[in-house]
């Protein structure tokens, strides 16, 4: 079977793209007076044993470079022109955490937090004004109490390593979060973490009950001390917005011993648009155990040299046997023609390789796999994100597959909601997208071609195909996923307007979640010392 999801999809953690890093003019040197400055300051603040050079970078250090780019997992935020931090903070322990944020608040640095780097627009290691970053990824513990079924992760872990810990315990336990392997649990899972358990068992946020926070005043505090508001935004608002998110408490779910996976493919000759049709009928009312992603992108056909299709790829999760897939699809979902013979039942955590890496069932790969970080390893891309409410009609799927050929080398990932995903109120957390959403649309294009001719070609389709699916999709507003970040929605500049900046993207990633947050963080931080380009606002009167 081919690959299912990464596909350049949730992860862009692939090729190593050379590319040279220029250091800022203004970048201290490990003697400058910033420097030194900060490092005297956290060591005041912190009871460590390890030696903070070691864990402090200025530009000038050698391992500077590696350590900043080791977590870019974006190649079009990884230039020589783009922007660099002044120094990297890589915390070993909960007080190097809390000494970076008070140093850095002394200082007035402006300080940026990264848990996994997949924010597709860098803002958790890039800013055009001078910036710090606080990198989370030596903080990675997990702790799984399958007699409890809970687990305790820190944010710096990667999904793939959460997954492959709750597997050493237990074969019949799971958490419901994305299909990449390299993924960060601090940004996942504070923006609301989405997977393809979603229709059986919710977001990622649905199924937290504690975590631990740094916040403005370099206090550590746990879901009791944080009091049930903070708790709140923190799972979907953006962890970024309040403070330092330490870890996070997570209920196990339950996942049968077999699970089924398959994928089928049908193009515009093969009669495809019938399938889509049927698909949005389908896939959002059915069994709540099966999660079936539609993948459409353009391709040529390999027997007309020079034409060009569209590709609709059905790919799937099903928490039970292959014959009671099939069987629910014959009746549901004719137009698929599903057969046994196009199903693999495996177990959980070989499903998990799967969508993150098709082909490592193929190589035989064991669960192991799913540890590696792939350091330094990523393409160009951009993504935007829609939600669908009404299906879209045939004509409207024939406008959009000659956009979609006219445009090449750009896709649609559609994912259904439905089933648990319809039962949970739109202001459970911040996360609103809930009940009257049939799916959730991700445009996604990667490219390889490292020139900023490029770059501004394939950033300038995404935006001509966004404009195009305007009247399919929501309105009023036309809302986007957190965990997708797109600045073309809007940005903060933090000036006297920058609550109504706020405004016009937090509208679209929160809906009427927004106000709510904003009082939180008004409350919580009311200088905005957390901020980023996309942040919570602060009320008007404190700004």
């Amino acid at each position: 079977m081919a690959k299912p999801t990464c596909f350049a999809i949730l992860c862009a953690a692939f090729v190593l793209i050379s590319v040279s890093t220029s250091l800022a003019a203004r970048a201290p040197s490990p003697n400058s007076s910033l420097y030194n400055t900060f490092l005297q300051c956290l060591k005041q603040r912190t009871n460590s044993s390890t030696p903070l050079s070691n864990i402090v970078f200025a530009p000038t250090t050698p391992s500077f470079s590696s350590v900043l780019q080791n977590y870019i997992r974006n190649s079009r935020l990884n230039t020589s022109s783009t922007p660099k931090p002044l120094i990297i903070v890589t915390a070993l322990q909960q007080s190097h955490v809390q000494g970076t944020v008070i140093c850095a608040k002394t200082l007035n640095l402006h300080l940026k937090i990264r848990s996994g780097g997949h924010d597709y627009e860098g803002i958790s290691y890039v800013s055009s004004d001078p910036f710090i970053i606080l990198d989370m990824f030596n903080l990675r513990n997990i702790t799984v109490d399958i007699k409890n079924e809970v687990a305790t992760v820190q944010v710096g872990a990667t999904l793939g390593e959460v997954y492959y810990r709750i597997w050493e315990k237990s074969k019949v336990h799971g958490f419901p979060a994305g299909v990449c392997s390299t993924l960060g649990v601090g940004g996942h899972i504070s923006g609301g973490g989405y997977g393809n358990m979603l229709r059986k068992y919710g977001l990622s946020v649905d199924n937290v009950i504690d975590a631990q926070i740094v916040d403005v005043k370099g206090r550590t505090l746990n879901r009791k001390s944080m009091g049930e508001d903070l708790f709140w935004a923190i799972r979907g608002g953006g962890g970024a917005s309040f403070g330092v998110i330490l870890s996070y408490t997570i209920k196990l779910v339950s996942v049968p011993q077999t699970v089924t996976i398959f994928r089928v493919e049908r193009t515009l000759e093969q009669n495809a648009t019938d399938l889509v049709v049927q698909w949005q009928q389908v896939a959002p009312t059915t069994e709540e155990r099966l999660f079936m992603r539609l993948l459409l992108q353009p391709v040529t056909p390999k027997v007309v040299k020079g034409a060009k299709t569209v590709r609709a790829s059905v790919v799937a999760l099903f928490l039970g046997s292959a014959d009671e897939v099939v069987t629910i699809l014959g009746k549901e979902f004719p137009l698929l023609g599903l057969k046994k013979e196009d199903c693999s039942q495996v177990s959980w955590i070989q499903s998990v390789q799967w969508w993150n890496d098709d082909e490592s069932l193929q190589r035989g790969d064991k669960p192991e796999t799913l540890l590696n970080r792939k350091l330094n390893s990523a393409k160009f891309g951009k993504r935007k994100s829609d939600y669908v409410q009404k299906p879209i009609p045939r004509e409207g799927l024939e406008l959009i597959w000659k956009k979609l050929i006219q445009l090449e080398k750009i896709g649609f990932v559609f994912n259904p909601y439905g089933g648990k995903m319809s039962q949970i109120a739109s202001d459970a957390t911040p996360f609103p997208h809930r009940a009257g959403n049939l799916f959730k649309i991700q445009h996604s294009v990667t490219w390889d071609d490292p020139s900023p001719a490029a770059a501004q070609n394939f950033l300038q389709r995404t935006k001509v195909l966004y404009s195009f699916m305007a009247p399919f999709v929501s309105q009023n507003p036309r809302s986007a996923f957190l965990n997708y970040r797109d600045l073309d929605i809007g940005i903060n500049t933090f000036g006297k307007n920058s609550f109504q900046e706020g405004q016009v993207y937090g509208s679209k990633y929160f809906n009427n979640n927004f106000n709510r947050l904003v009082k939180i963080k008004t409350a919580v931080d009311p200088d905005n010392f957390f901020r980023n380009e996309q942040s919570i606002p602060v009320l008007p009167s404190k700004a």
